[in-house]
């Protein structure tokens, strides 16, 4: 009855295959086992041995990988899909039309997916609706969590209003979805807004801490968004709810009024100094920076629409981010991958690989992708592969232990892409995938 009301369900029985001669890359343990024979049945891991057999069974498709190496799926634990190419103007692509939007988020999702990425986190703008589509298989995506609206202050970054406008920015059903946020100011507000937003099916909260670099921002990175009891108040209702915050912060005045009052992870963090790492390490704070899009407004497609002053701005930030990195790394706080990207620079998402590659081990930021996020994000059975985890997994030419610049270049090293045990893409001779590359 179920597949009769909704058609376009999968069908419940799941294709199952048995990868043969496949080198597992393990980035919890930084070990590859080669000679691996890797099963998938109902869309989980059934097994994973050192012994290859061909006896095939009804409904099963064998797929010799010759060497070929079988990492986990990627997570990008910062993005906003609703973000969709299509404007050059900034300023409509961060208020854009809502229909037209929603008809452009399927290409942005299908396209993460294509790049390897089989979970992300949306930190403000996707629609409850994507979440259960995606889950559905109506729109072909990576698993999505959701922040649904970020939090902002009154003027604060997120509350894209010009001066001139007076208006409130939010729908009035609460339901609109375009707006990556919605103002809250003071305790009660604060209470009562992220109730709204589990009540609307957030995942997790996401908070405006600090200023930002949007051009609509009046405040600036080095500034602190909401009083500490404000904070305290959403991190607490929450939790209370079951769920975390993550707090967008820059500087470390912001970051540490965020770790004090309840904060489960800080975005971006490109100004964070020693004293502040400490802090985070010793509270068990996650921090997910976002480089390539500074990268991209320094030096990318996206510098093209600043004036010169802008990009200065965005390459001394980058350069900063790196530094922080490097500080997080050696202080011992949980890193997890992270893009930011907005508009025709998505494509671009595989490339923050490369980024950290000059600050962090090829091991280090693999974890940053699989095995951190995860945990972060409270998903068991995602992020490795492991008997009876979730068959997400990665085909690559070769080995990102070695060389994590690979996953930068998903084109030509990404040959399968294996989500919840559906082939979606592959470049495998023989082998067709169900949504395959174009």
């Amino acid at each position: 009855m179920e597949h009769f009301i909704k058609p376009w369900l999968p069908s419940p029985i799941q294709p199952s295959y048995t990868f043969i001669n496949a080198k597992v890359v393990d980035p919890a343990s930084g070990t590859v086992q080669s000679g691996s024979t890797v099963r998938i049945r109902s869309g989980k891991i059934e097994s994973i041995t050192t012994k290859s057999s061909r006896i095939r069974e009804d409904g099963e498709t064998i797929v010799d990988l010759d060497g070929k190496y079988l990492t986990p799926g990627l997570i990008d634990s910062h993005v906003h899909v609703s973000g969709t190419p299509g404007e050059s103007d900034p300023g409509k692509m961060l208020k854009p039309e809502e229909i037209m939007t929603t008809f452009r988020i399927p290409y942005v999702c299908r396209d993460m997916l294509s790049r390897g990425f089989t979970t992300v986190r949306d930190c403000g703008g996707a629609p409850a609706a994507l979440k259960t589509a995606i889950e559905e298989w109506l729109v072909p995506g990576p698993r999505l969590l959701r922040a649904g609206h970020a939090l902002t202050q009154n003027g604060g970054h997120g509350d894209f209003r010009e001066p001139h406008e007076s208006q409130d920015p939010e729908c009035p059903s609460c339901g609109h979805f375009v707006g990556l946020a919605r103002t809250v100011d003071g305790v009660p507000e604060a209470i009562h807004k992220t109730r709204d937003e589990l009540r609307q099916g957030s995942d997790f909260i996401k908070v405006m801490g600090s200023g930002g670099m949007l051009g609509t921002d009046r405040m600036t990175m080095e500034n602190t968004q909401f009083t500490p009891e404000e904070m305290r108040a959403i991190t607490a209702t929450a939790a209370a709810g079951g769920t975390y915050t993550t707090v967008h912060a820059y500087s470390p005045e912001s970051i540490q009024q965020a770790v004090k009052n309840g904060a489960h992870g800080i975005e971006h963090g490109n100004l964070l100094d020693r004293e502040t790492a400490k802090l985070m390490a010793e509270n068990k704070v996650f921090l997910t920076p976002t480089l390539i899009t500074f990268a991209m407004s320094a030096e990318g497609p996206g510098s093209e629409m600043l004036p010169t002053m802008k990009r200065d701005v965005y390459r001394h930030s980058l350069t900063a981010g790196l530094e922080a990195i490097k500080i997080a790394t050696e202080e011992g706080v949980e890193i997890c991958f992270g893009t930011d990207l907005l508009g025709a620079v998505g494509v671009f998402q595989s490339r923050e690989f490369a980024l950290r590659a000059q600050v962090q081990t090829p091991l280090e930021v693999l974890r940053s992708a699989t095995v951190t996020p995860a945990k972060m994000m409270g998903l068991e059975g995602v992020g490795q592969i492991r008997e009876g985890f979730v068959a997400d997994l990665l085909i690559l030419n070769s080995n990102p232990l070695i060389d994590i610049s690979v996953l930068a270049r998903p084109e030509s090293e990404v040959l399968g892409v294996i989500k919840e045990g559906r082939l979606c893409f592959s470049r495998l001779k023989d082998v067709k995938g169900v949504l395959d590359y174009p």
